[in-house]
């Protein structure tokens, strides 16, 4: 790029080359497409990697359904890019709680990506058709996504600690033909068998019409009383050996249906499209992430979470993936990650903000324990990461490992800011911003802003834009979802501020900011203080609606859940208050300050504030379904009367 269109990307050249890539999008995407080898044909003749004009203009969805259409003249396919190279390097690795279980080489997961591919297409699977998996991250999962999008077909997956609900408010919405399932995973040292949960979300899903079980408890599965089901082993079994092709279909044909945290009611279906997925994944991966053919990555985390597609889409670079399956911490083990990490040599290695905080406090020493010197870089991500993080990781770990702090989400299955492997890590800082993605802050009134906090916007289209939503034949979700707020502008909820850094670093989500006294306050800015004091693992911060004097007023109360024998006593309240008036703000200091045995989590892991918020106003939460511990909330009810939480008299 720099030597045809004069952009850089080293240093301070990277502003440049970012600028660049914004204002000549069309090029910046075409260039990408072409360094990046993405195979497609014309659909009409000409080239298709040209992108459409019109979409490079409007950033609102044109029409009533569809989000912007790029490269109108192109057919492809997202599975064709993952099964590309057929050699003897090793593609995925799988991990449980007892250690590595099995790999396959490209060769191999091309030849499994083959039978089964045949085995969906034997029972009738077709493009447009919506496949479900109820599935753990294992291999299987992987081949049987491939599988499914080659055929031009639909996938959408829960994880198996979804609850039956949760996963029917998913999959009820979208109508799968088949179901995959594993007969069982494990977690926290446990098998968890999850047949008749299979059994029953098959009986509730009437669109349903194969079960496909995956063996990975048992070794031969009881099917005997499981309606429409077969062994996963028998799929393309009779089908001629290594016959793949894969079905090319227009750049914005459905690959993924995605899923809101559905928190606050049924979640929204996200329908991504197959290039813009490919595009924007290989442009982080490539150019964000510096990952090669020789890189081996892992990520921690489900198939209900974005993260497993972004890391599957490793494979369309050549690396290695690595799956892992259980708990981060499971008994009589606290590093197994970090064993991981060694043992497969990880070249990347990506998890939580809340991961890393917790390693800290329980005082692990990864690189005293493990050999991680082929490390290079840290993804993290699920919640703003904290500034003693970053000195944990170049102190524990390594100073010249990249720790690549990483914003977008589901709605975009991408990033919106991230990491860039020419450009120095400034300490609580996302480095840099998605190129081709014209992220700015906005105050209230639309005006751009630096050194100051306010909305996060995109201001035009990029090609992983959702190219609908799921049941919205008038559009009218995806608009209330993004454009209602700013004209002609993505608002995407994040409460952010710009650096002089050109960084950006995330406050906290927009809909949870707090108020007291008409300063609008980010939750992560109490976060980063109150998690750094050693009697506190972790925390909540919401904005409580009182009335004094007649006058409608916002308080801040702040929930902790302490270490085992640590007692929040006004000496630990006082010590909380001081740290926090210190080093934010007295605006930032919570008027209330109560501990509580567990905090509310989305299956995801991520703290949901909204909740916490409306229990204690008494309201009902609509969806307790979508929490990975809908229990926790109880505690949070029956604080609702505790006399700290009264409005003053």
């Amino acid at each position: 790029m720099r030597a045809t269109h004069g952009a850089t990307a080293v240093g301070d050249d990277y502003t440049h080359l970012h600028t660049w890539s914004v204002r000549e999008r069309a090029t910046f995407w075409r260039e990408l497409w072409r360094a990046c080898d993405v195979s497609a044909t014309a659909l009409d003749g000409g080239d298709p990697s040209s992108p459409a004009g019109v979409a490079l203009d409007r950033m609102e969805p044109p029409g009533t359904v569809t989000g912007p259409r790029w490269f109108p003249n192109a057919a492809l396919n997202y599975a064709e890019h993952l099964v590309r190279h057929r050699d003897t390097r090793v593609a995925i690795v799988a991990w449980t709680e007892l250690g590595c279980t099995r790999s396959w080489t490209y060769a191999e997961l091309f030849t499994d990506v083959a039978r089964v591919t045949q085995g969906l297409r034997a029972l009738g699977v077709t493009k447009g058709d919506v496949v479900a998996a109820f599935m753990p991250n294992i291999g299987e999962t992987v081949i049987a996504m491939i599988a499914t999008t080659a055929l031009g077909a639909i996938w959408t997956s829960c994880s198996p600690d979804f609850g039956h609900k949760g996963v029917l408010d998913r999959f009820g919405q979208v109508e799968p033909r088949v179901l995959i399932a594993a007969d069982g995973y494990r977690y926290g040292g446990r098998n968890i068998d999850t047949l008749g949960r299979a059994r029953d979300l098959c009986n509730a899903l009437p669109t349903v019409q194969h079960l496909v079980i995956v063996p990975n408890i048992e070794a031969e599965p009881a099917l005997h009383d499981l309606p429409k089901a077969m062994d996963w082993r028998d799929l393309g079994r009779d089908e001629p050996p290594d016959v793949f092709s894969a079905v090319r279909v227009p750049f914005d044909h459905p690959l993924f249906i995605m899923y809101s945290s559905g928190t606050t009611g049924l979640p929204k279906c996200m329908v991504h499209g197959h290039g813009g997925t490919l595009l924007q994944h290989l442009k982080e991966h490539v150019l964000h992430g510096d990952l090669r053919r020789d890189s081996r990555m892992f990520y921690y985390t489900t198939c209900g979470w974005m993260m497993w597609n972004w890391l599957v889409s490793g494979l369309a670079v050549g690396a290695t993936i690595v799956l892992y399956d259980g708990s981060p911490i499971p008994q009589r083990e606290t590093g197994i990650l970090w064993r991981l990490a060694g043992d497969e040599k990880l070249t990347h290695f990506g998890t939580s903000a809340k991961f890393l905080a917790m390693a800290q406090k329980l005082g692990q020493q990864p690189a005293r324990d493990h050999v991680l010197d082929a490390l290079e870089v840290i993804y993290s991500t699920g919640s703003p990461l904290a500034e003693h993080s970053y000195d944990w990781v170049s102190d524990a770990i390594s100073p010249r490992v990249r720790l690549s702090s990483i914003s977008g989400g589901t709605d975009i299955i991408s990033c919106f800011a991230l990491g860039a492997p020419t450009l120095p890590v400034h300490r609580g800082e996302l480095q840099c911003l998605g190129l081709g993605m014209a992220v700015e802050v906005w105050d209230p009134d639309g005006n751009p802003v630096i050194g100051m906090p306010g909305e996060l916007v995109c201001t035009r289209p990029f090609p992983s834009m959702p190219v609908a939503f799921w049941n919205d034949a008038d559009g009218s979700k995806y608009r209330a979802a993004y454009f209602e707020h700013y004209d002609g502008a993505w608002r995407h909820g994040d409460w952010a501020q710009r650096t002089s850094h050109h960084g950006l670093v995330i406050l906290g989500r927009s809909d949870a900011t707090l108020n007291p006294g008409g300063v609008r306050i980010g939750t992560a800015e109490i976060y980063r203080q109150v998690e750094q004091m050693p009697e506190v693992l972790e925390s909540v911060v919401v904005g409580q609606d009182i009335t004094v004097d007649g006058t409608p007023e916002v308080r801040i109360v702040l929930f902790v859940r302490l270490r085992d024998g640590q007692l929040l006593d006004d000496m630990l309240r006082q010590a909380i208050r001081a740290r926090i008036r210190t080093e934010a703000s007295p605006h930032h200091v919570p008027k209330v300050i109560l501990a509580v045995p567990d905090l509310p989590r989305t299956v995801s892991g991520k703290i949901t504030e909204l909740a916490v918020r409306d229990v204690i106003h008494g309201r009902p939460i609509l969806n307790t379904d979508a929490l990975a511990n809908p229990e926790s909330l109880q505690f949070f009810r029956d604080l609702a009367t505790h006399p700290d939480l009264q409005p003053p008299r």
